[in-house]
């Protein structure tokens, strides 16, 4: 007797979907590759490899061969003030670098200087720490407390204050 044919499917859980690491790997390999990162890693994981508080303050613009092919130069893009701090650790990130790429692909750091905001294109604006979010608009804070004004308990009425300073915020903010 013979068995029906049934397709045959695959047994993985992913059901036709793809990673988007996945779809993209290409196109990030080629466009870290025509700034002369061989290893794409070093771009997407800069934090990781080097640390958060040097994350931070310096970001990997390039990377240069020498014309022998002994050594490359990484350059690094950082802000003035930050600069002297990266010059004295230019040693452990380059071996922490090294160690990204398993060899010592990198002879040299070099480190360049701009200002905190970029003003001309390709350059940086630089994290240098956690910014208080910018707090209500006056005029909703005192909407929300006229309409919350009737209630006799307090701890009642400032939690309505509140509620309605986050959402008289938010609908103005759509508009």
């Amino acid at each position: 007797m013979r068995q029906p044919h049934q397709p045959s499917r695959k047994t993985g859980t992913t059901r036709g979907f793809s990673r988007a690491a996945k779809l993209m790997q290409s196109r990030i390999r080629r466009a870290s590759e025509s700034r002369g990162f061989a290893v794409s890693r070093l771009l997407t994981h800069w934090s990781e490899i080097v640390g958060e508080a040097t994350a931070r303050v310096a970001h990997p613009v390039k990377v240069s061969y020498a014309q022998g092919g002994m050594g490359a130069t990484l350059s690094l893009l950082t802000s003035g003030a930050q600069a002297p701090m990266l010059e004295m650790q230019k040693e452990q990130i380059r071996e922490k670098v090294n160690a990204c790429y398993g060899y010592n692909a990198i002879a040299r750091i070099h480190i360049t200087q701009t200002a905190p905001t970029g003003f001309a294109e390709g350059q940086l604006a630089f994290d240098h720490g956690p910014k208080a979010p910018p707090g209500p608009d006056p005029a909703t804070v005192e909407t929300a407390r006229e309409i919350a004004d009737d209630v006799g308990d307090e701890r009642l009425r400032l939690a309505l204050e509140a509620l309605g300073t986050n959402v008289l915020g938010k609908r103005n903010a759509r508009k």
